[in-house]
């Protein structure tokens, strides 16, 4: 295990301490989580921050895009994850129209997913017009992590999933869009679907760290979806991800051993079976039976 950042793995992971790092040049690891289990898992393997993105319409509802996702499906998957988390932050993803509508509205909404949520920050998508949310959020003691480049809640308005800024004006929009979330108290900010030079400079100008997904390698730090980072998603292999395991190959193969062995009658062997004990109360004229060894999960 690298010992780069290894401080990160004992102690809270907190907005000045995310900013601390990216002066210090050392990455930030974030990942997405939607439930306790996962989030358990992946908090003890390391994760700096814990994104439960709208991402869940996809992976978990296995729905065609994000937009479906309600606020209250992303503080239900917030409340989960902040069960199983000890020392990630975690970051509720504002799903579509849930920002947009008025900056109050962003601000009640926001502030469900701390109060009944347990996220410590949101995450909202949007340059420069968002910027006045971002700011009234922040003024309200929200810490905010901004989204730009690619924006997943507005697939349908830039023609599918796209890179952006690969023309000049392009570029420049993304790197205004990023300037003006940082200046109105983005803590970070994700910078997805753009070219890699062009997130590298965005890095460099700005005083706030980026995360990059299909940006390239000259952000601060990194974000995958949890199911591609462990091979859950079978039909999808976006060229930006890389997988470090494959587990829906693993289980669909441990499901056809355990089909396999229970019409073998392998499973249960007598060492999966509970004893029966016998007792004889005082108080009571005949034998109780009472079975033993029985507990959550056996």
């Amino acid at each position: 295990m690298s010992t780069q950042g290894a401080e990160s793995f004992g102690k809270p992971v907190t907005v000045p301490r995310l900013l601390r790092m990216k002066e210090r040049g050392e990455r930030i690891a974030m990942v997405t989580a939607y439930d306790a289990t996962f989030a358990q898992m992946l908090d003890q393997g390391g994760a700096d921050i814990l994104l439960v993105g709208d991402s869940l319409g996809m992976v978990v509802q296995g729905r065609e895009t994000t937009l479906p996702v309600t606020v209250d499906e992303i503080i239900y998957h917030c409340r989960a994850v902040a069960r199983g988390t000890s020392r990630a932050m975690i970051v509720g993803d504002m799903p579509f129209l849930s920002a947009q509508i008025s900056p109050e509205e962003a601000l009640r909404n926001a502030g469900r997913f701390l109060s009944e949520g347990g996220a410590h920050a949101v995450k909202l998508e949007g340059g420069r017009s968002a910027a006045p949310t971002v700011a009234r959020l922040v003024d309200a003691g929200v810490p905010v992590m901004g989204h730009v480049g690619l924006l997943p809640q507005s697939v349908h308005a830039m023609g599918g999933f796209r890179v952006q800024g690969r023309t000049v004006e392009e570029a420049a929009r993304v790197r205004d869009d990023a300037r003006a979330i940082a200046d109105a108290g983005a803590f970070a900010i994700v910078l997805e679907g753009v070219p890699s030079d062009l997130a590298a400079e965005i890095t460099a100008e700005l005083h706030v760290p980026t995360i990059g997904i299909g940006a390239g390698p000259g952000c601060d730090g990194q974000v995958l979806v949890s199911y591609d980072l462990l091979g859950l998603t079978p039909n999808l292999r976006p060229k930006f991800v890389k997988r470090y395991a494959e587990w829906f190959e693993e289980g669909r193969a441990a499901m056809t051993r355990y089909r396999d062995e229970v019409r073998e009658g392998v499973f249960p062997a007598p060492e999966h079976g509970f004893g029966v004990v016998r007792e004889e109360p005082a108080a009571a004229p005949s034998n109780v039976l009472r079975i033993g060894g029985y507990g959550p999960r056996g």
